[in-house]
């Protein structure tokens, strides 16, 4: 590892790629410490901490991980990547469902480009839409709750601070998106992940401060961990770790046959090869989607004081038991249902059968493409509870070791899950341009994979 390490930086166009993507992160967490002109960041922090006690504090807190705590301090940066997240999915759902879309996405890299600029101004209108709400809910905290009715964030209120504030977001946000298409094309892996990844992991140091405190007893009332539970949740760690490698890399290999074709004086065919089905086929997204949809109706029987609603609120919340089945529920159809739409059965027994292509055992057109349905929907299940037992794992972990969500969201949940698969991504660069200019790998062995 180390000596691959240091090949790096003994290729020029790779050390300048590494550097560069490196370059680009820090600019982005630099940004993350740029306050939002006409802001009491005292008082903000204040209100977070009220925050954190209410219903709503645990949605806020993935809010805020997915900033790398930019929303927390309400920096320019405050929205994240976030809003173009959202606008790529969206679009790639329509892209499935309208067929004007659907056409222009098969018209190649001109169709890409088309679907890459009306995802941008998507994401613009997005955080457009957020950041105005964001600058109204900063002006009159009190009328999202009653709980926060003595706190005025900002001093002087009015349009020119709700301007200054939703074009301040919305070009942080836009910017954010530019950094990591930049990385992209002139960096090393995806840099859209790889920002996300920097939020994620620039938590770390906090959730190592907050576990510090709990275990160390020289802080008063804080000392709830002994060196037995320290040793448990360092197991668990592990464990869950190695758990969400296996299943990201894993894979159900079908094989495919080519029969021999003569075109002009040239034979093709008469080859061997396979189409890799994932396990996790649909990465993260189900969660985020179902996360989405939980969290709506949650946050606002959180913030809205009524007591029949917060009733109902309180059945919603992380470790009730409706709660973990919804939640569970929505990741497992959202797994099947994101499934369907990036892979079609019957257009891939199509063009198999098109290009003279067939599966051992199994006759070319309907049959392949019912084979293909029944494989897909057997690993899809045990990827789509795996999924499940993955999110709500550390909310299990905060409720029952009683330890704040900040440390809990690193065994498990969609930052880990985010987290392997990008660095396994970024190594599979990294391990092709070193073998490629015949340097050792990372594996001696070359058995690393991507998600893609």
């Amino acid at each position: 590892m180390l000596k691959a390490l240091g090949n790096i930086f003994k290729i020029p166009e790779l050390k300048r790629k590494v550097l560069f993507t490196l370059g680009i992160l820090v600019v982005y967490r630099l940004g993350g410490f740029i306050p939002t002109p006409g802001i009491d960041g005292h008082v903000l922090a204040n209100l977070f901490k009220e925050v954190a006690k209410t219903q709503a504090g645990y949605f806020v807190g993935l809010f805020n991980m997915f900033s790398g705590g930019a929303m927390q301090k309400c920096t320019i940066f405050a929205l994240g990547i976030m809003p173009y997240i959202s606008a790529s999915i969206i679009f790639q759902l329509l892209t499935a469902v309208i067929p004007s879309l659907e056409k222009i996405a098969k018209e190649g890299e001109s169709g890409r480009r088309k679907i890459n600029q009306y995802t941008r101004y998507a994401t613009v209108g997005l955080c457009l839409i957020q950041s105005f709400f964001i600058a109204m809910a900063l002006e009159h905290p009190e009328r999202i709750s009653s709980l926060f009715s003595g706190y005025v964030i900002v001093p002087d209120p009015g349009w020119f601070f709700r301007l200054t504030t939703v074009i301040t977001m919305t070009t942080g946000s836009i910017f954010i998106m530019w950094l990591g298409e930049e990385i992209t094309e002139r960096g090393i892996g995806n840099g859209i992940s790889l920002i996300i990844t920097a939020g994620i992991v620039s938590r770390m140091p906090i959730a190592a401060r907050d576990l510090y405190m709990m275990f160390s007893p020289a802080q008063a009332g804080m000392g709830q961990i002994g060196p037995l539970g320290l040793l448990l949740m360092a197991v668990m760690m592990v464990f869950v770790i190695v758990g969400v490698i296996l299943v990201t890399q894993g894979q159900r290999k079908i094989p495919v046959q080519y029969a021999k074709r003569v075109v002009g004086r040239k034979v093709y065919g008469m080859q061997s090869s396979f189409i890799p089905l994932r396990i996790n086929l649909s990465g993260v997204i189900p969660i985020i989607f179902a996360q989405s949809v939980i969290m709506f109706p949650a946050t606002i029987a959180g913030l809205v004081p009524n007591p029949a609603i917060q009733a109902i609120g309180q059945w919603l919340m992380p470790g009730k038991i409706l709660y973990t089945l919804l939640y569970s529920g929505m990741i497992i159809f959202f797994c099947y249902f994101y499934t369907a739409i990036v892979f079609n059965p019957v257009e891939v027994a199509d063009n198999m059968k098109k290009y003279g292509g067939f599966v051992p055992g199994v006759r070319p057109g309907k049959q392949t493409a019912d084979y293909f349905f029944y494989i897909l929907n057997r690993i899809t299940l045990a990827g789509a509870i795996f999924l499940a037992l993955i999110a709500i794992f550390p909310n299990m972990v905060s409720i029952r070791l009683k330890i704040p969500f900040s440390i809990a969201q690193f065994f498990g949940g969609t930052g880990l899950l985010i987290i392997v698969g990008v660095v396994l991504d970024t190594m599979k660069q990294i391990e092709s341009q070193l073998l490629m200019r015949h340097y050792e790998g990372f594996m001696k062995k070359s058995k690393l994979k991507g998600r893609r």
